[in-house]
């Protein structure tokens, strides 16, 4: 049975970052229409509305449009890749950037090319790879991104990019994360976001320090910061934002590091049910 965690009272938030996959977007990958004029409402109050995703910024855009607040100060403001990026959508251009050094990435490549596997990384509009597989394309059509095959990766590693994703299939990943943790301790971190992809990021980059960085950029205190999630790569904003919030569909570990859990899944607006409750 599921226990309840609730708040008692109304929650003050200013800035509120949401991540997409299993927690802004139904299973269609949609935003149903009674969360967008949930998530209108919110930021009509002059609450931050922040799309926070693992995506690349194109792939992004789409969900960004689909509220259709990015024209107000509320409204302007995405965290790709994880929190390697933070873009301002009226100056066009990100105000927040982390890569991973070349010589990270190249480790990572090679040992994932001696136990078969491909490797990835990414720029806002394209997903360049060691090889096509099926994990591979399954990224470019959900995100929507153009895939590149690079002929000389390593190579192609030397410059450094915000994250790279070993896509294989999820016993190869779970097999290959304990090596990379350790191997990469203090220098890169390293986790699942689903079964499917292993990511690994810059060393202490990720969703929460990015959502706490651009808080502090608009004169937020962390007292007024909110986060919804329900996966591991969520985990860092669900457990340094104030008020963490993991969606009752989420994963067990990140609804028992959560603060509170939303009473409706993302398939039953479970975002707009718990703002309309205890935010408006």
């Amino acid at each position: 049975m599921q226990i309840m965690k609730l708040p008692t009272e109304k929650l003050n938030a200013k800035i509120i970052a949401l991540d997409l996959d299993d927690t802004l977007l139904n299973s269609s990958l949609k935003i149903s229409p009674r969360t967008i004029y949930i998530l209108q409402k919110v930021a009509s109050k002059g609450i931050y509305i922040v799309l926070c995703s693992g995506r690349a910024e194109n792939a992004i855009l789409p969900y960004v449009r689909a509220l259709d607040i990015a024209g107000s100060q509320q409204g302007r403001y995405l965290i790709g890749i994880n929190g390697a990026s933070i873009f301002d959508l009226h100056l066009r251009k990100p105000i927040y950037s982390e890569k991973i050094s070349g010589d990270i990435l190249k480790f990572v490549y090679e040992e994932a090319k001696n136990r078969g596997l491909p490797a990835q990384v990414y720029d806002p509009s394209t997903i360049y790879a060691s090889e096509d597989n099926a994990w591979t394309q399954l990224d470019a059509q959900m995100c929507k991104l153009r895939l590149k095959i690079e002929n000389n990766f390593s190579k192609f590693l030397e410059q450094g990019h915000p994250k790279m994703v070993i896509p294989a299939e999820p016993s190869d990943v779970a097999k290959f994360l304990p090596f990379l943790k350790e191997q990469l301790a203090g220098r890169a971190d390293v986790f699942i976001s689903k079964p499917y992809f292993l990511e690994v990021m810059p060393f202490g980059c990720g969703k929460g320090s990015s959502v706490l960085w651009l808080a502090n950029y608009l004169g937020i205190p962390k007292e007024q910061t909110m986060a919804f999630g329900d996966s591991m790569n969520d985990e860092s904003m669900i457990k340094q934002c104030e008020y963490g919030i993991a969606m009752i569909n989420g994963l067990d570990y990140i609804k028992n590091e959560a603060k509170y859990i939303t009473r409706k899944s993302n398939d039953e607006d479970g975002i707009a049910d718990f703002l309309e409750e205890f935010v408006l």
